[in-house]
């Protein structure tokens, strides 16, 4: 039984998700941890539900996603998994957080294994598909886990909206298209886990959003 746990972290309340599974392996979506105390109960979570920490995963790596990524790969030697599209936002992290007021002094981590559309992802008893939605950033990835109706969203799609794009490289018809055509033929019951705000499905998108 899939197990799901969300943190919001940092000053942007970014949403960091640990998701387990019965064989006690577990995955990280989005490391957003920013503050040391955020960086802690993230572990703390982990070590006390004695969870075996697999995969480091993101969405995407807008800097507030992936504050948290070299703090998990000192403590677990974990790089994260991305796409390779993302990658120029390895750079940006620094001036980005900048902007928002707040100082980052580690250089973000450098990605460690490149994940694309159709890829499977494993942890456990789990399978994740790799699901490429971009135009919130062009590098946007999105994990679906069919058996469990679940799909960690990022900032593709929200409760009554969708992610921003007028950051550098998004493109809104490219990610309207993708959600029509990638994300809303999933069915009706499946629950949307986004990278930020409350949960939601995808027949109450369907039905409600109106940027869809």
């Amino acid at each position: 039984m899939l197990k799901i746990k969300t943190f919001t972290f940092n000053p942007i309340q970014e949403n960091t998700y640990v998701v387990s599974d019965e064989t006690g392996e577990a995955v990280v979506i989005d490391a957003g941890c920013y503050f040391p105390q955020e960086k802690e109960m993230l572990k703390n979570y982990l070590d006390s539900e004695r969870l075996s920490l697999k995969l480091v995963l993101n969405t995407h790596l807008h800097f507030d996603h992936q504050f948290g990524n070299r703090f998990l790969f000192d403590t677990y030697g974990l790089k994260p998994h991305a796409h390779r599209d993302d990658e120029f936002l390895l750079d940006k992290v620094v001036a980005g957080a900048n902007i928002y007021g707040f100082p980052v002094v580690e250089n973000a981590m450098p990605v460690g294994h490149y994940l694309n559309e159709g890829d499977v992802v494993r942890f456990g008893t789990t399978t994740f598909e790799c699901i490429h939605v971009p135009g919130h950033c062009p590098g946007h990835l999105v994990f679906h886990d069919a058996a469990n109706k679940v799909v960690f969203a990022g900032d593709v799609l929200f409760r009554g909206s969708i992610g921003r794009t007028d950051l550098e490289r998004g493109n809104h018809s490219q990610l309207i298209n993708g959600i029509t055509a990638k994300l809303l033929i999933l069915p009706d019951d499946t629950a949307v886990y986004p990278g930020h705000g409350p949960s939601t499905t995808i027949g109450e998108e369907k039905q409600y959003n109106p940027y869809l």
